[in-house]
């Protein structure tokens, strides 16, 4: 438990893991969430969220080979188990890096 909670606070502070929490989970829910996210942060630039944003924008990308048949269906299956980790850290208020994707993703996108 103290553990979870030194995570938490460490991961920017309890305030800034609050103020952005309902961003950081409203980024996982499809492109429209995501969008809705990215303009949602625009004027609080809150550093919780906007990890969050980057995970979930590269995460979505990921995910079009997905709509390929057969081997496409399994990396869907991949990327969900991706996305389902990354909405759980969300939800706790944790700036966990998804395997694989998290780096990248923080990497790339830091402008967001």
């Amino acid at each position: 438990m103290a553990k979870k909670k030194q995570a938490k606070e460490s991961s920017g502070g309890k305030k800034e893991v609050d103020e952005g929490k309902a961003i950081a989970v409203i980024s996982y829910i499809t492109w429209v969430g995501l969008i809705i996210a990215i303009v949602l942060n625009m004027d609080k630039k809150n550093e919780f969220a906007k990890f969050h944003i980057r995970q979930s924008l590269l995460l979505m990308i990921a995910a079009i080979p997905a709509f390929i048949p057969f081997i496409g269906w399994i990396w869907g299956v991949f990327i969900f188990i991706l996305w389902i980790l990354g909405l759980i850290g969300a939800i706790n208020g944790e700036k966990k890096e998804v395997p694989v994707f998290g780096p990248l993703a923080q990497d790339w996108f830091k402008s967001i």
